[in-house]
């Protein structure tokens, strides 16, 4: 499973290269707000980061956008900024339609705020390179996300789809290993997120009784 880290905070991004090996990166508007930032210069420096890389950033157009020709035009302008970049695009109609006009001019697209397994099919079928179930805002609202996963990934594996599935608004490390056990390509997650799934309390109560009998042992 691929880890993307969800966040436009350029030193936790440094930190998730180094330290976790990150496989890329996912943003949203509410990111780049907390960046304090305007939304070009993060996303301008994020990409910095990737240099010479193949790992996507997935940077989102304008909300307010309805219409599917001013989602194209903004869509085109970001891919020209960074090779690395995938364009965010919104489950709904337009959305779709932006993905299958851009698969067409060679540009990425991530189908995101993705919430049925209808709506992930759709994205698959007009040719998007990703597509990110919300599983943490389900969760919240008492929704079972784990048979959504594992249908959206059988729905991909019957029909030979190449969108890759990114568990998106993942909110622990259980969300973690269940959308690896349902088959999920990708989790995106923020910084705290990962901090805890790669930490046990376990480890470094072992971790102190075997200092302990270090410090009692002879070293020669």
């Amino acid at each position: 499973m691929k880890f993307f880290l969800d966040s436009a905070l350029v030193d936790e991004i440094a930190h998730g290269l180094e330290m976790w090996n990150l496989d890329g990166v996912t943003t949203n508007p509410r990111h780049v707000q907390v960046s304090g930032k305007p939304f070009l210069t993060a996303i301008r420096e994020i990409a910095g980061l990737f240099q010479g890389t193949d790992k996507p950033i997935s940077v989102e157009v304008n909300p307010h956008h309805s219409d599917h020709r001013d989602m194209v035009t903004e869509a085109v302008k970001l891919a020209a900024i960074s090779p690395n970049f995938v364009i965010k695009l919104p489950a709904t109609e337009a959305g779709f339609k932006a993905v299958a006009v851009l698969k067409e001019q060679g540009i990425r697209s991530n189908l995101t705020l993705a919430f049925s397994a209808g709506q992930a099919l759709q994205a698959m079928r007009m040719g998007a390179d990703f597509v990110s179930p919300f599983i943490g805002w389900k969760e919240s609202n008492g929704e079972e996300t784990r048979g959504l996963i594992e249908d959206i990934v059988a729905i991909r594996d019957n029909y030979c789809f190449a969108t890759e599935i990114i568990v998106a608004a993942v909110r622990n490390g259980r969300q973690v290993v269940d959308a690896a056990v349902a088959g999920a390509d990708i989790v995106t997650a923020g910084f705290d997120v990962y901090r805890d799934l790669f930490d046990h309390p376990y480890t470094h109560v072992g971790l102190a009784r075997f200092a302990a009998f270090w410090d009692q042992t002879p070293y020669e």
